[in-house]
C-alpha cells in the first residue's frame, strides 16, 4: 500500500498549525515502512494533487471546526472526509476542498481516506499552539500511528528524549 500522511495548517494563525505540528512529532518520534510518506502540505491546495495521486491511503491532519470542546481530536474517514471541509476556517481549507474535488474528478482520489482533526480554540495570529489545543498533540500523534499500524505499517518508535517541543522550523 502506498500511503501518505499530509499535515495540513497555516502555522501563523496559532491552532490552524496543528497539521504541521503533529506532522513534525510523527517525524521526531518514529520511523516508518518505506510506504509511508509523511508531507508537509502548510496552506497548499490544488498543487498537492500530484501527491496525493497514485495512492492507496491518506491521512489528513488538520484543525476542524465541529462544534466540540476546543482540543477535541476528531477521527472523519471515507466520503465523509471531504464534506468535512465544507465548514471551512480558513482559507488553505477551501484550497484542500477543491485539491479532494479534483482528485475525485480525475479519478486521482485515494481509495481510503481519514481525516485526523482537531477543535481550535483560537486562529489568531500567532506562532505557538493555544495551551488547550497543545495538550491534544500527543493523543493525535498517538492516533495517526495507531491508524497506520492497524493499516499493516511498521511504525518504530524512536529512542529519545525530548526535553521541549517541536517547532515547525525543527529540522529532523
Amino acid at each position: 500500500m502506498n500511503i501518505l500522511v499530509l499535515g495540513i495548517g497555516n502555522v501563523l494563525l496559532t491552532d490552524e498549525g496543528i497539521g504541521v505540528r503533529v506532522l513534525k512529532e510523527l517525524e521526531r518520534k518514529y520511523t516508518f515502512s518505506a510506504n509511508v510518506e509523511l508531507l508537509d502540505g502548510g496552506t497548499a491546495g490544488i498543487e498537492l494533487l500530484r501527491h496525493i495521486s497514485s495512492r492507496d491511503y491518506l491521512i489528513i491532519i488538520d484543525a476542524m471546526k465541529c462544534s466540540q470542546e476546543p482540543g477535541t481530536v476528531i477521527r472523519v474517514e471515507g466520503a465523509d472526509v471531504p464534506a468535512a471541509f465544507r465548514t471551512r476556517i480558513s482559507p488553505h481549507q477551501l484550497g484542500l476542498s477543491d485539491l479532494l474535488a479534483a482528485a475525485l474528478l480525475t479519478d486521482e482520489l485515494p481509495r481510503n481516506l481519514v481525516l485526523f482533526g482537531v477543535e481550535p480554540e483560537s486562529i489568531d495570529i500567532g506562532l505557538d499552539l493555544t495551551e488547550t489545543v497543545e495538550a491534544s498533540v500527543d493523543k493525535l500523534v498517538y492516533a495517526v500511528a495507531d491508524e497506520l499500524r492497524a493499516i499493516g505499517c511498521t511504525v518504530v518508535p524512536i529512542e529519545a528524549t525530548f526535553t521541549e517541543k517541536a517547532r515547525f522550523w525543527d529540522t529532523v
